[in-house]
């Protein structure tokens, strides 16, 4: 479901995939290629959110702001299920693991990742190419050539999952 809210009208792209369920509301832009899973929820009734290029933000996920402090999510994340992101930055490439809540301020460098269940407190910086873990989130160590293939192939088949769950709405 789009909404507006006041004089705040969604901008999605075409390409994009917007799951049954799916809300997106009031001042968000959503670049191409990108998947929007069943039962998440974009509030831009706040501040903007910003979700760039071949982005997969997984079901039941929830994406909020602060005034004057916007979301903004470079291209190729991956937001895992049931995450909550509040008006903070992630860097192109990073994947945030199921059921993390990463709050104001925080800022998830490029290409990190940051572990299932972790909190990712307000103001924190998460380092680029790293694996972060836990509650309050702390670096483990440093990524690995097999993590990096692993995130890049969980990218690249739900931008092709998205596309065939679009064109299999779209024949119906």
């Amino acid at each position: 479901m789009i909404l507006p809210y006041k004089h705040h009208k969604p901008a999605i792209d075409p390409t994009v995939y917007l799951a049954t369920g799916a809300i997106v509301t009031g001042d968000v832009t959503i670049e191409a290629d990108s998947t929007i899973w069943f039962h998440t929820v974009i509030r831009g009734d706040v501040s903007p959110t910003k979700i760039g290029k071949r982005v997969n933000i997984q079901d039941q996920s929830m994406l909020h702001q602060s005034p004057n402090k916007p979301l903004l999510i470079e291209d190729d994340v991956t937001i895992g299920h049931q995450v909550i992101l509040h008006s903070s930055i992630i860097r192109k490439n990073a994947l945030i693991g199921m059921g993390s809540m990463i709050l104001d301020g925080a800022e998830i460098g490029e290409g990190a990742f940051v572990g299932a269940g972790s909190l990712v407190p307000p103001g924190k910086k998460i380092p680029a190419g790293v694996l972060a873990f836990g509650r309050p989130a702390k670096v483990i160590r440093t990524l690995t050539e097999e993590d990096r293939t692993d995130m890049e192939r969980i990218r690249r088949e739900y931008v092709e999952k998205g596309a065939l769950y679009k064109d299999m709405e779209d024949n119906q």
